[in-house]
């Protein structure tokens, strides 16, 4: 992978934290969603409030496309390879002059909501995947479209009614934690699905962190990969800790992002580091209870992102170190310096790119395509270098 990142768009704000939260690509082009009024490519400023989209091969020009949606955008999907129409969720109210309740089927043409698509969720919706023929929603929500299936539901993509593919039943939290599905991952095989979020059951099994569908069956089941290492408490103040994941190539490894801090009532000092907080590891995904291949410590900093090829495992956030078992808030023995990114064996978990990218708040995600690495992320505190370049606040694209 090269370390010099492409000239992509960039968040064109000032003195205003804004961040790009979901980079996804349909066809030739690349859609972005998150918070932010007006992206900047070269000298040009486009106004685009929380919705935009560019070429996805150089040189990355900014389409005409401007749906106007007023609020948050968490997550962008499509339905298969159907470009014509996107699905956004997040915490919105309007798409232009159009009211709509944190969901939407939008045009990608006209920006315009598609009407005969159901659009009202009652809480926020944090993810969005289109597979086989469904729109798989996560959240906070209780009810989508007059389905009374709460935090994760299968919708049609045509009228945006539960099509009764996913009925898990999820429920439970930690603390004071609210119970929601927060992010999800399609394999590459389209087979299985990753999901993580809070919750402590899902489909009548005992699940916290993160749990793995088969989505073969329909409706879709719960596996039995599930780890007790996921049910290990950080401190009270994450929810929950394990933030994201990505699959390898052939599906056969799980990788996690966590953020957490320290374990809960765990030393905060120069001592050696337990359980899963602040790291990034590697679980096998065989279906059956598994504990992991490998981890490694940032030393008490939060990753938010994972993507994986062949030769490396990402991961991003606003971590300062890899490798760092031994200490906490520090730079112990052997840490290696590297700043809001990093790129692990796949085999051993040790560093093996580090390219370094400002640390902002954390790159939120991470998306691998044929033509390299894509990174979305944010402006605060000025952030704007990806791999030792300025010029990349909230995206950044490494090409192979």
């Amino acid at each position: 992978m090269s370390p010099t990142p492409a000239n992509t768009p960039q968040l064109n704000a000032t003195g205003v934290v804004e961040q790009v939260r979901q980079l996804v690509q349909c066809g030739s082009t690349m859609y972005a969603v998150g918070t932010f009024t007006s992206i900047k490519k070269g000298t040009t400023v486009y106004a685009r409030s929380n919705v935009f989209s560019f070429g996805a091969t150089s040189p990355y020009a900014v389409t005409s496309w401007a749906p106007a949606v007023n609020g948050i955008v968490n997550s962008i999907a499509f339905n298969g390879t159907d470009c014509s129409h996107a699905y956004i969720g997040g915490k919105f109210t309007a798409v232009g002059a159009t009211k709509v309740g944190n969901l939407a089927e939008i045009s990608t043409s006209t920006g315009a909501v598609v009407t005969g698509f159901g659009h009202t969720a009652n809480g926020q919706v944090n993810t969005l995947r289109g597979v086989g023929g469904h729109i798989l929603a996560g959240g906070f929500f209780t009810s989508v479209n007059g389905s009374t299936k709460k935090y994760f539901v299968s919708l049609s993509p045509s009228t945006g009614k539960d099509d009764g593919y996913l009925n898990l039943n999820i429920s439970g939290n930690y603390g004071s934690g609210a119970t929601q599905v927060y992010n999800q991952q399609i394999s590459h095989s389209g087979t299985l699905e990753l999901a993580e979020g809070t919750f402590t059951s899902v489909g009548g099994q005992p699940r916290q962190q993160i749990f793995m569908l088969n989505l073969a069956t329909s409706p879709a089941t719960v596996t039995g990969w599930t780890s007790t290492e996921f049910n290990q408490p950080c401190v009270l103040n994450e929810a929950f800790y394990v933030r994201a994941a990505s699959w390898s190539p052939g599906d056969g490894t799980v990788y996690v992002a966590t953020t957490g801090f320290h374990p809960l009532d765990g030393p905060t000092g120069a001592t050696p580091r337990t359980g899963l907080c602040d790291a990034a590891a590697a679980f096998p995904a065989t279906q059956a209870s598994v504990h992991h291949a490998w981890i490694n410590y940032t030393g008490c900093d939060s990753l938010y992102s994972t993507a994986a090829d062949a030769s490396t495992a990402y991961f991003g956030g606003h971590e300062r170190w890899s490798q760092n078992p031994n200490d906490c808030d520090a730079q112990g023995p052997g840490a290696i310096s590297a700043p809001g990114f990093e790129g692990l064996s796949p085999t051993t978990g040790l560093l093996t790119f580090n390219p370094t990218r400002a640390r902002g708040k954390g790159a939120d995600d991470m998306l691998v395509t044929s033509a390299g690495l894509w990174i979305a992320s944010d402006n605060q505190n000025g952030a704007s270098q990806c791999a030792g370049k300025s010029g990349h606040a909230g995206i950044c694209f490494l090409p192979y």
